[in-house]
C-alpha cells in the first residue's frame, strides 16, 4: 500500500474516503477546517461591505432629509417581495443541506434547484428595479436627474444604492453559480451522510448573503416611511 494511502487508512484496514485530501487525516477534520475556513471568509465579507455601511450611516446623519426623499423613490412592494423571496431561499437551502446530510439524493438536488430558482427570481426583480431607475435618470453620475430641494444629495444617496445592492447581486451571482456545481455533483452521487460538506460550506454562504439583504431592506427601504403611512 502506499505510503500515502497509508497513512490515512483506519486502524480496520479500511481505504479512505474517496473524498478525503491527502492532507487530512479524517473526514472530520477535513470538514472543520473547511467550516472555519469558509467563517474566516465571511468575515472579511462582512468587513468589505462594513466600509460601505459606514459610509451609509455617515451620510444618513448628516442629510436625514435627503435619505427620506431616496428612500421614497424605491418600490417598498418589490423590495418587501425581494425580501420574501430570500428568506424562502434560506429555508430550501437549509432543507438542501439536511437531505445531504441524511443521504436523501433526489430531495439534496430538488431543494438545491429551488434554492437557485429563488437566486434567480430575486436577481430578475433586481434588474426590473434598476430599469426603472436608468428610464428615470436616477443612476448618479453626468445624466443623473432628480426634482427636489436636496438633488445632490439624494444622489450620495442612489450611489450608496447601487453600491450596496449591486455588490449583494453580484454575490447572489455567486452563489446561484456555486449551487449549480454543488448540484451536479449531487445528481452524480457525490454527496453522501459520511461527506456533504460543499453543501453545508455553499449553504454558509448562501445565508450569509440572505442575511446581508435582511439589513439592506430596511436601511434603504424602509427610512422614515412611518411618516408616510401616518
Amino acid at each position: 500500500m502506499p505510503n500515502g494511502i497509508a497513512a490515512h487508512a483506519d486502524p480496520h484496514g479500511h481505504a479512505p474516503h474517496p473524498a478525503l485530501q491527502h492532507h487530512f487525516q479524517t473526514l472530520d477534520q477535513q470538514h472543520e477546517a473547511a467550516t472555519i475556513g469558509m467563517w474566516v471568509f465571511l468575515v472579511t465579507e462582512v468587513m468589505f461591505f462594513g466600509g460601505l455601511l459606514m459610509a451609509y450611516l455617515l451620510y444618513r446623519v448628516w442629510y436625514p432629509e435627503a435619505w427620506a426623499e431616496g428612500s421614497l423613490d424605491l418600490d417598498i412592494a418589490l423590495g418587501g417581495f425581494n425580501t420574501v423571496v430570500l428568506i424562502a431561499s434560506s429555508l430550501t437551502m437549509a432543507l438542501a443541506v439536511r437531505s445531504a446530510q441524511i443521504g436523501a439524493q433526489r430531495a439534496t438536488v430538488g431543494w438545491l434547484l429551488a434554492t437557485m430558482a429563488l437566486g434567480l427570481t430575486f436577481l430578475g426583480v433586481k434588474v426590473i428595479e434598476y430599469s426603472e431607475k436608468f428610464a428615470l435618470n436616477h443612476v448618479p453620475g453626468a445624466n443623473f436627474v432628480y426634482e427636489g430641494p436636496h438633488a445632490r444629495q439624494v444622489e450620495i444617496f442612489f450611489s450608496l444604492y447601487f453600491g450596496l445592492t449591486g455588490l449583494h447581486a453580484l454575490h447572489m451571482v455567486v452563489g446561484v453559480s456555486i449551487l449549480s456545481v454543488i448540484t451536479w455533483m449531487a445528481s452524480r452521487g457525490r454527496f453522501s451522510p459520511e461527506w456533504n460538506t460543499p453543501v453545508e460550506i455553499s449553504g454558509l454562504y448562501w445565508h450569509f448573503v440572505d442575511i446581508v439583504w435582511i439589513f439592506l431592506f430596511p436601511l434603504l427601504y424602509l427610512v422614515d416611511r412611518a411618516h408616510q403611512f401616518a
